[in-house]
Formats: structure tokens, sequence, C-alpha cells
């Protein structure tokens, strides 16, 4: 059988009500082989089809099956002990690609993929189910939340959140596309997609609930930054404004994206040269 074939029956066993106490080696050796296909990127919880990010639903069934089937047990880190189902990541291959992770407080979850010439910084955080590309920045305080995806010479600023998403298991992650730019302070949550080459001003929040005025193609639209944009904070009207107890009206927050500009990515070059 192959990997996907072996989580898959095991996801149904689990519906029949196997359990952590239940679970045997040889449904261990299936979870420990499945997350170690995560480390390598040889399997993804969401990839692009078509022009459309698509969750792989037999993925993230394959990571809750190790929350679900494992028990949670004392572990080590440093002198520190922690209780966790999941032990960190083992890092050696990291440096093997040229990936470089700053001491006390880079934290990396088993089942997380690391591309080659990444950087994280501390403290910063990825956790199981995500996908890291080539060339990309984690700065100081950031999280990379759980199945993320994010794309090759990717620059999270720091205290950058990237949210995570495990169920329902058909729902895709957070994707944020190649030669992105996100400023400090910016959250990007609930399956938002942010299209390639985009640059992101600081404190942006980013979720399908709160609009992208796209003034290239004056459109509305949700869950989703198309490609090339500058986008960046601001508030609009809200109607909860006209309600006699709130003086001064109400504003609700929207994002607004134009073109990039050339002085933007001059400045988003020039920060580039701090990591070759």
């Amino acid at each position: 059988m192959s990997l996907q074939a072996d989580v898959e029956a095991l996801w149904e066993r689990k519906q029949d009500g196997l359990s952590a106490t239940d679970a045997t080696d040889d449904h261990l050796d299936v979870l420990a082989e499945f997350l170690t296909a995560l480390e390598a990127g040889e399997v993804r919880a969401a990839e692009k089809s078509g022009g459309e990010w698509e969750a792989n639903a037999w993925v993230k069934q394959g990571i809750l099956l190790n929350f679900g089937l494992r028990e949670t047990v004392v572990r080590e880190y440093g002198s520190v002990d922690y209780h966790d189902v999941l032990p960190l990541r083992e890092t050696a291959d990291l440096g093997e690609r040229g990936t470089r992770n700053t001491p006390d407080g880079t934290t990396i979850r088993r089942g997380a993929y690391l591309g080659e010439d990444c950087i994280m910084m501390s403290p910063s955080f990825v956790n199981i189910g995500a996908y890291v590309g080539d060339g990309t920045l984690v700065d100081s305080c950031d999280t990379v939340g759980s199945c993320a995806q994010i794309g090759e010479n990717v620059k999270l600023g720091a205290n950058t959140l990237i949210g995570g998403v495990l169920e329902p298991v058909e729902n895709a992650p957070v994707i944020v596309e190649d030669e992105v730019s996100l400023g400090a302070g910016c959250r990007v949550t609930s399956g938002f997609v942010v299209g390639e080459g985009s640059i992101v001003g600081e404190n942006t929040l980013l979720t399908p609930r709160i609009p992208v005025y796209d003034l290239v193609e004056d459109e509305v639209l949700y869950g989703e930054l198309p490609p090339e944009r500058r986008a960046f904070q601001r508030f609009v009207d809200s109607s909860v404004g006209e309600n006699d107890l709130i003086p001064g009206g109400a504003y609700k927050p929207a994002v607004v994206a134009t073109d990039v500009e050339e002085e933007t990515l001059e400045a988003t070059e020039r920060e580039d040269a701090l990591r070759e």
C-alpha cells in the first residue's frame, strides 16, 4: 500500500474507535513515516492545481492522527521538560541545505518542512504540516501555523502571525506565494491567499472577513490578495456608526491594494541584500 492508502485506512480505524491506548507499533510506524515525508517536502497539506490552491485531505488526516493516536509524554528540550504528543523536529538536515536557525528560541515541530537557504530568527515557531520554501526569512517573534504554505524567497517581518488550520480537513490553509514581503506585525488567517510578488504594509490584517479593495482592477475581493500588489490597512465607514451610543461614528477595517511602486521594490531589494 502507498503512504496515502495507509493513512486513509488508519483514519477509518480512528473513526471506528481506535484510540491512543489501542495504537500498535505498526500504527505508530505509519505515523512516523508520514511525518518524515512531511519534513522532506514529499507530501504537502495543500498544493496548487489549475491555478487554485486545494487542501490534501489525507495529509491533514495524517496530521490529526498524530495527535489522536499518540499519548502525551514528558519530553526534554535542552534542560527543560515539556509535555506533548510529538517531539520537536531534528534539524541536522537543515544545515546541509544551507538553512540556519538562531539559538535560544527557534522551535520547529515534527512534520514541518523548511527548504534551502531559509533563515529562522529567535524567537520563532513553525508548526506541524507547515511548508516554508527556499530562501524564506522567518523573523523574530513570528509564528507559522499548522499546514500553512509559505513560498520561496518570502520575507515574514518581525512579529508576523501566519494562522494555522487542521479542521475541517477539506479547508485550504493560509497560502503565502513566492516573492511576497509581509511587513512587521502582519496577521494572515483563515485560509487567506497572498498572491505572488505582493508587498504588504506593516500591521495589516488579511482574513476572509475583511474586504480587499483592489484599486488595480476596481473590484472588492474576499480571502485573497492578487499577485503583484502593494497592500495596506485602512478603515472605512461602518453602519454601526449610526448608533447613537457611538459618538463620532464607527469604522471597520479594510485592505487597500494598489500597483507595486518602484520605490517599494527598491526598498525590498535593499532588505534582501542583508540576507545574502
